[in-house]
Formats: C-alpha cells, sequence, structure tokens
C-alpha cells in the first residue's frame, strides 16, 4: 500500500472530523492498526485541531467532555477509535471542528460591525467638516460684501469716541444717505450686562433732537461686532446708549457710550 498517498489524499482529516460512513471508519481504523505512519498522521491531525481550538478560542471554545455530555447520543455515525484510550471523546472531534469554526464566523461578524460603526463616525464626521466649510465660505462672502458695502464712495465714515461713562470706548458710524443704511462697528464697545441692550440714536442739533435708529441686537454671539440698521433720518449725529433690553423711548444721557457728529 502507498500510504503516502494514502496519507494525502485528506481522508484521514475526514475520519478525524467524524464525517465518514461507519464502513470507511472501519477501513481507515483497520490501516492504521496496520501501518503506524498512518496511525501517527492521525494523531498528528487530532493534536493540530485541539492546538487550534485553543489558539482561536481559549475562553470561549467548551470542553470535549462538556460537548459529549450535550450531545451524547446525536451523532448516528460512529467512528472506530484506534485505542480504548481515545473512545470517549473521538466521535466528536468533527464537533469541535464546528465550534472553531462558529467562534471564527462570531469574531469576523464583530469585526464587520466595528468596521461599520468607524465608517459610521466617519462619514458624519466628513458631514460635519463639509458645513463648516460651507458656513466658512458663506461667512466670508458675507465679509467680502460688507467689505464693499462700507467702501462705497457713498458712505461717510463717523468715528464716535468714548464719553464720560466709558472713555475708553470707541465705535464707527458707515452711513449711505442715499440707501438710507447705517452700519455700526461697535468692536470698541464692552460686552453690556445681563438684561441690557445698546441703542443707537439719530441726532439733529439745533435742537437737540434724538430719534431711535435700533438696538445692537445679540450683541454677544455677534462675532465682527457690525450691525446694520436702517436710518432715514437727516442725521447730524449719532449716540450709542446703554439701555434696559427692549431699548427706550428717549435716550438714558447718564449712560451715554459713544458720540460722534456727522462732518458737513
Amino acid at each position: 500500500m502507498d500510504t503516502k498517498a494514502y496519507i494525502t489524499s485528506g481522508i484521514l482529516e475526514l475520519y478525524v472530523a467524524g464525517q465518514l460512513s461507519e464502513k470507511e471508519n472501519q477501513e481507515v481504523a483497520n490501516y492504521a492498526n496496520e501501518y503506524p505512519e498512518i496511525k501517527a498522521e492521525i494523531i498528528e491531525i487530532e493534536k493540530a485541531i485541539l492546538d487550534l481550538s485553543a489558539a482561536l478560542a481559549p475562553n470561549n471554545v467548551p470542553s470535549f467532555d462538556s460537548i459529549k455530555n450535550r450531545l451524547d447520543g446525536a451523532s448516528e455515525t460512529k467512528i472506530i477509535s484506534l485505542d480504548s484510550k481515545k473512545r470517549s471523546w473521538m466521535p466528536y472531534v468533527g464537533w469541535a471542528a464546528s465550534v472553531i469554526f462558529a467562534v471564527g464566523l462570531a469574531y469576523l461578524y464583530n469585526q464587520n460591525q466595528e468596521l461599520s460603526s468607524e465608517i459610521k463616525i466617519a462619514e458624519t464626521e466628513m458631514r460635519q467638516m463639509e458645513l463648516q466649510i460651507a458656513e466658512a465660505n458663506n461667512s466670508l462672502e458675507k465679509s467680502k460684501q460688507l467689505l464693499s458695502t462700507l467702501r462705497d464712495k457713498n458712505v461717510t465714515v463717523i468715528p464716535l469716541g468714548g464719553q464720560n461713562v466709558s472713555p475708553d470706548s470707541y465705535a464707527k458710524a458707515y452711513w449711505n444717505k442715499e440707501q438710507q443704511q447705517l452700519f455700526i462697528d461697535a468692536q470698541g464697545l464692552p460686552e453690556p450686562p445681563e438684561g441690557m441692550a445698546y441703542q443707537v440714536w439719530s441726532l439733529t442739533l439745533d435742537p437737540l433732537t434724538p430719534t431711535s435708529v435700533g438696538l445692537l441686537e445679540d450683541f454677544m454671539n455677534d462675532d465682527n461686532k457690525v450691525f446694520a440698521l436702517a436710518n432715514p433720518n437727516e442725521s447730524q449725529a449719532f449716540g450709542i446708549t446703554l439701555e434696559p433690553a427692549g431699548g427706550s423711548e428717549f435716550p438714558t444721557l447718564e449712560q451715554l457710550y459713544v458720540l460722534g457728529t456727522v462732518s458737513s
């Protein structure tokens, strides 16, 4: 008999896994008793399966004894043991291989779930980045439009200097009389206290008559501190006072922060 060809045929692996018929099992057992090299190869295959089981899932793969207790009598095909010492667990080597395979599938499933989660996180971060870029582009475009408006030849620039209540404060008014637009650059004003708001006033000087132009709304959340207001008035000066939230009918002169006159 060509034992080398028999060993390399794969029948011994099927024998150990319990996948042969009873007649084929008997034939392999007879050859193993007759040829020591066949018996040695069977032992090596059994050892390899046990080593693989320990390497893949040492904490999860059940012992052969526990498998035997649960599955005793479940297999109709009997495997003929090489000796009496192996008779108690040899029929269950095939089940052990199935357990190893199941552990491998579970591992791959978990890896796939983790990969899917990482892909979803990356997609979310990408969408957030795209929104940030879009917002930045939109903000840049608005800044360009604002600069273009403030640099219009019809715009008069009025510096507003600090007054007694806050000498270090300053602001600028950009007034386009033709378009009745007023832009207030309030970067030099301190943040108003809670419950208070800055109110802009258009002034005529003779007699002194204040007219409210509007409030610098949401002052603390406005990053550039440039506010657009409508001003249809024949203004000779502009002032900004600190008023209760919602504004006042007349300016509180004790809270006049900045003031400036329009050049004639």
